[in-house]
């Protein structure tokens, strides 16, 4: 059997509401160092609240968030920026570049707010693009690239501060087929070779087939299935 890694997050009891709309009540999940867990559920089943939840994008009206034993529902404002800075990596649904910037300065921004000199901070953004077999477009900006290549950049932007939780919303939803596949196999190859986890949501199964396990999401509620693969 498997021994079980540490748990790096943990959300438990988790309650979120938007005026008169429940999207919450009462989730939670658990994530272990290292592994990819998608969080699945049909459209306004809350999964995308969970995830900002646990993100600490949104504080939960009540609950608990631990990170690392850090209570993120008690951080102040610029302490879960920090995290969100130093810790913690985000891929979205399309991709969220700055479009003045180039693919490179997108990639090299999450260095460069953190204090890196912009040659340290684009040697590695160089690198991530290689890696995710996008550094052609490394001059151009996101609007010049194509869907596929502009999540791989997104990705690239991820990593390249080397966090301890990737946080994916949907990333291949804006993607066909072929570029979806080839983006969730980049993410989650280059997530297990620098040991880093990933929470993934999404509502496809050839998607969820490339985390380690899965928590269902419906009316606000999860079920955590722990190690179902």
């Amino acid at each position: 059997m498997t021994e079980r890694k540490p748990a790096l997050l943990r959300a438990e009891d988790l309650v979120k509401s938007f005026g008169k709309t429940q999207a919450l009540a009462g989730a939670g999940l658990t994530v272990r160092e290292g592994e990819v867990v998608a969080v699945m559920g049909p459209s306004g089943s809350g999964k995308s609240t969970l995830l900002h939840c646990i993100a600490g994008i949104l504080p939960p009206d009540e609950g608990t968030v631990t990170y690392r034993d850090r209570d993120l529902t008690t951080m102040s404002d610029h302490e879960r920026s920090e995290l969100r800075r130093t810790e913690f990596g985000f891929v979205f649904q399309f991709g969220q570049l700055v479009p003045e910037l180039t693919c490179l300065e997108n990639v090299a921004l999450p260095l460069r707010l953190s204090g890196r000199k912009r040659k340290d901070a684009e040697r590695a953004a160089h690198e991530w693009l290689a890696r995710l077999e996008v550094d052609a477009v490394a001059g151009q900006r996101p609007g010049e690239t194509s869907g596929g290549q502009g999540q791989r950049v997104a990705v690239a932007r991820a990593l390249v501060t080397s966090p301890k939780v990737i946080f994916a919303d949907e990333p291949t939803g804006a993607l066909d087929s072929l570029n979806g596949e080839r983006v969730m196999h980049l993410l989650t190859t280059a997530a297990r070779e620098t040991g880093a986890a990933v929470v993934l949501v999404t509502h496809e199964p050839r998607v969820a087939a490339y985390s380690d396990r899965e928590v269902v999401v419906r009316d606000g509620r999860s079920r955590d299935v722990e190690f179902a693969r």
